[in-house]
């Protein structure tokens, strides 16, 4: 029982940090926070498209909505619900804001900086946790295509033509670190790397001046959750295309991929062909590092049924690691 005692102590004090942006950093966040750990969610700055590309154009803030993802998905359950359904909520007249983007706009403006009014917004929401922007710093994401080709910004990157090649990612002018996001990954027990937009989303975290430095000087495994579906930019991508270039510009291997084996039904494989996308191959060697099994589910939605992580099963397994 003593045993026993201290193996479930040191889960509950496992330091868990997440890097991305989008829906799948929302469902594993959904998952971490029901276990007894510390969580520090690390976001992209480099969104520029809808409610947060407006609200950064016109007020000059960081671009709040996958931060406003973030804190949602790390919202207290119990007793904030109904602020959850607030945060989320999306004006359909005027410019189609999301409420918690203004909120957090208007934060901004009463703390004096980004990074006060997401704490603030945190203790609002009762968060399980941290949210941080991996940078305090305002720049423009840019792409080199294989063809020579300049990409200018978060959306032209991550909606290509068909057939474009990405290069290399790169902001102008350089962006730094956070000082608390430095922190947080030195002493993590285990750095995890969402699914996501890999130009517009994951690769940006890596290419923030110190956070590669920060990362290589941390003892914490490092652990990436494959992406389900190829994109624009990242087409024919198999899975061991998708860490080749986490690896690449991590500049260091990566202890686990855990990566799903399930594939969706056919109905909703069409969907997602006739959108361009397609599920990612495994074609990853068998070793001890790659994780695989059903991890995900079918999601019924307005638009179509969408394929994704169940929060708690991708939880479980990076928690028992």
């Amino acid at each position: 029982m003593r045993n026993l005692r201290k193996s479930i102590g040191a889960i509950k004090m496992q330091k868990i940090v997440t890097l991305g942006g989008g829906t799948g950093h929302f469902q594993l966040l959904r998952g971490l926070k029901n276990y007894d750990c510390n969580i520090t969610a690390i976001v992209n700055v480099s969104d520029d498209g809808g409610s947060s590309g407006k609200l950064r154009d016109e007020y000059g803030i960081l671009p709040p909505g996958d931060l406003r993802q973030c804190i949602v998905a790390l919202a207290d359950n119990e007793h904030d619900n109904i602020l959850r359904k607030l945060f989320n909520y999306r004006f359909k007249n005027g410019e189609g804001h999301n409420f918690g983007n203004l909120i957090i706009t208007a934060l901004t403006d009463i703390c004096g900086n980004t990074q006060e009014a997401i704490k603030e917004t945190c203790k609002l929401m009762r968060v399980r946790g941290r949210v941080l922007p991996v940078s305090i710093d305002n720049a423009i994401l840019h792409a080199e295509t294989l063809d020579g080709k300049i990409l200018n910004g978060q959306t032209n990157i991550s909606y290509p033509a068909i057939g474009t090649k990405i290069k290399k990612v790169f902001y102008k002018p350089d962006v730094f670190v956070y000082k608390e996001v430095s922190e947080a990954i030195k002493n993590a027990d285990k750095i995890v790397i969402c699914p996501g937009d890999l130009y517009g989303s994951i690769l940006p975290v890596f290419i923030t001046k110190g956070f590669c430095e920060a990362l290589k000087q941390s003892k914490a495994k490092k652990i990436y959750v494959c992406n389900l579906f190829t994109k624009e930019g990242n087409e024919n991508f198999r899975a061991s295309d998708f860490l080749r270039e986490i690896e690449n510009y991590a500049g260091l291997k990566l202890d686990h991929v855990i990566l799903n084996t399930k594939k969706p039904s056919e109905e909703v494989m069409k969907k997602y062909l006739s959108e361009n996308s397609k599920f990612v191959e495994d074609d990853l060697p068998q070793d001890n590092r790659i994780i695989r099994g059903d991890f995900v589910a079918e999601y019924p939605s307005e638009s179509k049924t969408i394929f994704r992580h169940v929060p708690e099963k991708i939880a479980r397994v990076i928690v028992g690691l």
